[in-house]
């Protein structure tokens, strides 16, 4: 459903020195550069997958997602969604595609939700007695029938995301980007955007390509992610394996029915965590069973568990090995 082999977007970007004199040589001669905001990625997503695409502030994340969009033309390579070249712009092309972008919005601000609705209906050319059974379907799963009718100035952002994927999925498009969709929500908001995304997937097949920087997003919606850094793809695979491969060890969070000495407890491992009655330990994989063991024989341990290192850490220490070790500054 999507293909990307050796895609390049290069930018001319004027640099000058601060300050007047520099200003005004600008008029007459002005020094650019070029920036490599991707640099020769490629990877494909099959028909119905949800993949993460994932790289720090700057990486290319969204310059690849306006490629693929079409709203941006790449300076080399090969580009396809759903069997069309993106930068054609054609017309069946963009009916079989949706952008979200959590700081963007297409809704129309002094208007309701449901006007917007009506002129994607025009726009998409969507057959009235569809177009009211799709929107009664979206009501009902984004559980907004009672918002749709107000000026969406008057709606809270978690309201408002809402109505945006509602909007962007009355053509029933084959391919959804998401840009950041649950940006600025609270903990339940992005908990119920993850819920509606991942139904309408398994209820449709639409092929979804995610990015974000909420990690909680990826962990419940993304079996595989595509990670980019510098705009060079670093992995493309499976979540599960990228944790085994960077971060081998687990974590061992043992909560204590009294306080015990921080002495004692580095005893028993490497402490990462503790407060005055829990304790974290990190674990080599092959090692976790014997030191649970130990933990329960020596420590009043009232609760247990054993979890993965967190992807945040994870992404963190990928980034790391990829750049290396930092240069020391001179003297």
């Amino acid at each position: 459903m999507i293909h990307v082999r050796e895609l390049r977007k290069e930018y001319r970007v004027h640099r000058r020195e601060p300050g007047l004199g520099a200003s005004i040589r600008s008029l007459f001669h002005r020094r650019r550069e070029v920036v490599r905001a991707v640099d020769g990625i490629s990877f494909s997503v099959g028909p119905g997958e949800r993949v993460g695409f994932l790289g720090p502030n700057g990486a290319g994340k969204t310059t690849t997602l306006k490629v693929l969009s079409g709203l941006l033309h790449p300076t080399a390579g090969e580009v396809q969604v759903a069997g069309f070249v993106p930068a054609r712009r054609e017309v069946e092309f963009l009916k079989s595609i949706t952008l979200v972008m959590g700081q963007k919005q297409q809704l129309i601000w002094d208007l309701p939700p449901s006007e917007t609705f009506a002129l994607n209906r025009a726009i998409y050319e969507i057959p009235r007695a569809e177009f009211a059974t799709r929107v009664r379907e979206l009501l009902e799963l984004l559980d907004i029938g009672g918002v749709v009718d107000k000026p969406t100035r008057q709606l809270s952002l978690g309201e408002r995301m809402k109505c945006e994927l509602a909007a962007s999925l009355l053509h029933r498009p084959r391919v959804l980007f998401l840009d950041e969709p649950t940006i600025g929500l609270d903990v339940t908001m992005q908990s119920t955007v993850r819920d509606f995304i991942r139904s309408y997937n398994e209820r449709t097949g639409a092929t979804v390509l995610l990015t974000s920087h909420y990690m909680d997003d990826v962990l419940a919606l993304c079996p595989r992610v595509v990670v980019i850094d510098r705009g060079h793809l670093i992995y493309d695979g499976d979540l599960q394996r990228l944790s085994r491969e960077v971060r081998p060890e687990k974590r061992v969070v043992v909560r204590l029915g009294q306080p015990v000495a921080e002495a004692e407890l580095s005893r028993m491992g490497v402490l990462t965590s503790h407060g005055e009655a829990q304790a974290t330990y990190r674990v080599p994989g092959d090692e976790v069973a014997g030191m649970v063991g130990r933990l329960l024989a020596a420590l009043p341990v009232v609760d247990l568990t054993v979890e993965e290192p967190p992807l945040e850490e994870i992404m963190s220490e990928l980034f790391r090995a990829q750049r290396g070790p930092p240069v020391p500054s001179a003297k």
